[in-house]
């Protein structure tokens, strides 16, 4: 019985911090009418998309609320006509610049490289830099928006965090977790205030960065060969004296992330293992994560057969608990809640696989993405 009580009491404690989180210190930035002053350089890497980078394309080029709005194109090496369809899209839209991207030297990585490159091409006007994926979809007034809330924050880098498009059951049983872990385990307020670079977390598909703070930290140069470097600029950001924030960006950016179940597989796959470093590290994490939130369904089936209705109920209490917490993490970020929240346990058995996966083939220097290798 105590043992139960003290699971019910640690779900319990997680899912008020993700509530406290959600409803208290999360910065939301609306999608309304605004305008800035500033100039601004939106920066988009491209590999391959020439299948998807459409709708993101065209949302770009509908921003408002930015008079003085660049958008700066890289082809980063494609090979399926990615440049033609940039072109066509475009037009002869004369915001709208497309660079032609070169391969990576020894020591980096494609997206640090394909991001630095940008950022270094853009020339001395523009104060603020925004890095936006290929897969995310900005309204109307995304970038004024959170440029105005960067500025609003005294932050050098604002991550607006996209809503997440699901639609196979994959999606729906892994996506959210993104949003969930850090709702659920970072303190945001703390992460704000603090100088500490262990307490910073963000979302590559859409970040807006103070151009002078960006470089004085070292930008993507400086993170050249990290395969979570968008997490490790917010920390080298913060090492520079710089501050970070983090926002639901639901309202102004939609993402879908992957296509089918063999990218998520291996998009994670690629990156979990520099999520935890050292695999006890990950071992210790994973251990708990299924203790608090998987077990408790079993433990209420097999209380419930033996006969123990108080350890089945206490048991079951606390995988609502942990329910609650997904349902919390959904409305706050444009997610879908229901029936997804239920499956909650099984998402974190799929995330513990595919963590075991991305050390199993980083041992066996077996990971790749887009046709080139992950050290």
């Amino acid at each position: 019985m105590i043992p139960v009580l003290v699971l019910v009491t640690a779900v319990a404690a997680l899912t008020v911090h993700t509530l406290v989180n959600a409803t208290r210190w999360l910065r939301r930035p609306a999608a309304d009418p605004v305008e800035v002053a500033e100039a601004v350089a939106v920066l988009l890497p491209l590999r391959d998309e020439a299948a998807r980078v459409t709708p993101c394309l065209r949302a770009l080029l509908a921003q408002r609320g930015v008079p003085d709005l660049r958008i700066v194109v890289l082809d980063d090496g494609s090979t399926d006509g990615t440049a033609d369809v940039v072109c066509a899209v475009a037009g002869d839209d004369p915001r709208l610049t497309l660079l032609t991207g070169v391969p990576p030297p020894p020591g980096w990585l494609g997206k640090p490289h394909a991001c630095w490159q940008l950022a270094t091409r853009t020339g001395p006007a523009p104060t603020v830099l925004a890095f936006v994926d290929a897969d995310v979809v900005l309204t109307p007034y995304a970038v004024a928006a959170a440029v105005a809330e960067l500025r609003a924050a005294d932050a050098t880098l604002l991550s607006p965090y996209p809503r997440i498009l699901t639609r196979t059951a994959a999606d729906r049983l892994v996506q959210p977790l993104l949003q969930w872990l850090w709702l659920t385990f970072l303190p945001l307020r703390a992460m704000e205030r603090s100088s500490r670079p262990s307490l910073a977390a963000a979302g590559g598909q859409f970040l807006v960065v103070d151009r002078a703070g960006y470089l004085r930290a070292g930008g993507h140069a400086a993170v050249a060969d990290r395969v979570l470097e968008d997490i490790e600029l917010a920390r080298t950001v913060k090492r520079a004296g710089g501050r970070v924030a983090l926002a639901d960006g639901s309202r102004l950016a939609a993402c879908r992330m992957y296509e089918s179940w063999p990218q998520l597989r291996d998009g994670y796959t690629k990156s979990l293992w520099a999520s935890f470093g050292h695999p006890v590290a990950a071992a210790v994490v994973v251990a708990l994560l299924l203790l608090l939130y998987t077990a408790p369904p079993l433990v209420a089936g097999v209380a419930l057969a033996a006969g123990a209705r108080a350890v089945a109920a206490l048991a079951a209490l606390a995988w609502l608990l942990g329910v609650a917490g997904r349902l919390v993490t959904a409305r706050a970020t444009g997610g879908r809640a229901w029936p997804d929240a239920l499956a909650h346990p099984v998402s974190i058995v799929v995330l513990g696989w595919l963590i075991l996966r991305s050390y199993h083939l980083r041992k066996r220097r077996r990971l790749t993405w887009r046709g080139r290798p992950v050290s």
